[in-house]
């Protein structure tokens, strides 16, 4: 069997989405940054998207987004061996600059003013929180978690030839 000759400099994947979002805004914005982070894809559990002003890049062009009727539908249909992460403020979580992205993940997030139900947090593989003690606005937090990925994965990777 040969060797393989091809090197990746990036390992993995990530998406990024919302439970019950309130507002198309959050996933217009939210859309906009997953695609300039790097993100493989956005989704949203139990509302569908409608399209919005905020996503000025057209993001929808070159990232996917999916949608899922519920969590079950979401867990059901994610890639192999992919890491379901909520985003939530709760007292087990890990805070956000202790935590070592997977290389496959999903981070899901809810909207601000009811966040993820604790039967939904204990179906993810992690939880992790950033700081502060009010909520953020979901596109806000959804774009610092992408950051942080990209931020802590990018100095474990080997420089490009």
């Amino acid at each position: 069997m040969a060797k393989l000759k091809q090197q990746y400099f990036s390992n993995g994947f990530y998406g990024i989405g919302i439970l019950n979002n309130t507002t198309g805004l959050n996933i217009g914005t939210l859309w906009r940054s997953a695609h300039i982070l790097g993100a493989s894809f956005i989704f949203t559990v139990d509302r569908k998207y409608k399209s919005q002003p905020t996503d000025v890049t057209s993001a929808w062009t070159k990232i996917p987004l999916y949608h899922y009727a519920d969590i079950e539908e979401l867990i059901s249909n994610l890639p192999y061996s992919t890491k379901l992460v909520a985003v939530e403020m709760t007292e087990t979580a890990t805070m956000l600059d202790h935590f070592s992205h997977p290389e496959r993940a999903a981070y899901l997030l809810g909207n601000e003013q009811i966040g993820l139900p604790e039967s939904v947090v204990k179906r993810c593989h992690d939880v992790i929180q950033l700081p502060g003690h009010y909520s953020l606005n979901v596109a806000v937090a959804g774009s610092i978690v992408a950051y942080d990925r990209i931020s802590k994965l990018a100095h474990s990777l080997p420089t490009p030839p």
